[in-house]
């Protein structure tokens, strides 16, 4: 195997015209607290039809900043699915709510939103659109006047949910998307926060900005223009001029990727359609679109089964990645808040068999059907 025929589960693509955006970028007086900041910000919300639009340094701030503009706390509680990355369950833990981990539905991989059950605490639900399949929320309408909505969408950018873009109206109250080079698209690191409430969008800005603001202030009589006040106890969340350039080129090729993310899944679902020996992951229902961050297959004989297969695949080139370990298995989760283990069987019974095959654009026919078949060699 060599460096040129190893097969990643993800790969960015950077092109000359996103390189000349960087440095047109780098040449401008304004690196970062600039105007092309908010130029990818109302570039992202028109996208997905959104009012407001937030950018951060990263999806995990993106987050821990929709966990403070719904006011989580201490005493609150707030529940995600197992099954994501850690960053969606520890934006409560860092403002000290408790955490509740709620099984994810089988049929869908998501968040199991018609068997959600909530309590007087609960302050905030963080469904997951995992792999980019958009995550039914209807469930939740009931709940919504007092309890707020915040989609983790890191998966799913470009997607959307009977129609409706993920992001903008009609969806969250908060929807939060990623931009690492493994997304649809990056800002080599950075994050989104969509809402089409004004006062969340207020607080997301603010604690993205050390909580300090000019905005709404009481100067003295001998206070000028360079007032401010910190007003929250924010953090240093902010993206920079640079990171948005290339936000901004790469958009524009963002329907483009989705599209060929989605060819590639139909692809690997020809390709594998015969093997019993595997699970291929849910589709998006009729009139939904799927982001396809991921394409996950499960393996039917189970862990041992999974481990080899995983094991083969490296030994022949290709990088396939498990997505994920289920959050309350974590170490913190479990030793040190004592999280229970037993209560998400659906989610146990898809760890056991994950793997996640390369996904990307720029994935070749040809590379789709060398995957294809070193998954039936590798399969015990």
């Amino acid at each position: 195997m060599t460096l040129a025929s190893y097969l990643p589960y993800a790969r960015q693509e950077i092109t000359d015209a996103d390189v000349e955006a960087v440095t047109a970028a780098l040449r401008d007086p304004f690196i970062t607290q600039g105007p092309t900041i908010a130029r990818f910000e109302e570039a992202i919300a028109e996208r997905v039809g959104a009012k407001h639009c937030v950018a951060f340094s990263s999806g995990t701030a993106a987050l821990h900043a929709a966990a403070f503009a719904a006011g989580v706390g201490p005493g609150d509680e707030v529940i995600a699915p197992p099954i994501t990355f850690a960053a969606s369950m520890n934006c409560a833990l860092y403002l000290g709510a408790t955490p509740r981990f709620a099984d994810i539905d089988p049929q869908t991989w998501n968040l199991d939103t018609a068997k959600l059950e909530i309590s007087e605490r609960t302050k905030a639900i963080v469904p997951v659109s995992f792999t980019g399949l958009p995550v039914d929320l209807s469930p939740l309408d009931a709940i919504r006047d007092r309890v707020t909505i915040i989609e983790d969408a890191c998966h799913v950018l470009g997607g959307h949910r009977d129609g409706q873009w993920v992001g903008g109206p009609g969806g969250a109250d908060i929807s939060c998307f990623s931009l690492h080079p493994a997304k649809t698209i990056t800002t080599g690191e950075g994050g989104l926060a969509t809402t089409e409430d004004d006062e969340l969008a207020r607080r997301l800005r603010l604690f993205g900005t050390h909580g300090i603001t000019k905005q709404h202030i009481s100067p003295g009589p001998d206070d000028g223009a360079w007032f401010y006040e910190m007003q929250e106890l924010g953090f240093n969340y902010r993206i920079t001029d640079v990171q948005c350039a290339l936000g901004l080129s790469q958009l524009t090729r963002l329907d483009a990727w989705v599209a060929r993310r989605n060819e590639v899944a139909a692809r690997y679902r020809e390709l594998l359609a015969d093997e019993d020996r595997i699970t291929l992951p849910p589709a998006a229902a009729p009139g939904s679109l799927h982001g396809h961050h991921l394409f996950v297959i499960a393996v039917r004989a189970g862990a041992a089964a999974r481990k080899a297969t995983y094991d083969a695949l490296h030994a022949a080139g290709i990088g396939v990645q498990v997505h994920y370990i289920p959050v309350y298995r974590l170490p913190y989760y479990r030793d040190r808040l004592g999280v229970a283990q037993d209560d998400c069987p659906h989610a146990e019974d898809y760890y056991a068999g994950a793997i996640s095959l390369p996904m990307f654009p720029t994935l070749t026919d040809a590379e789709i059907r060398r995957v294809a078949d070193e998954l039936r060699r590798a399969l015990p």
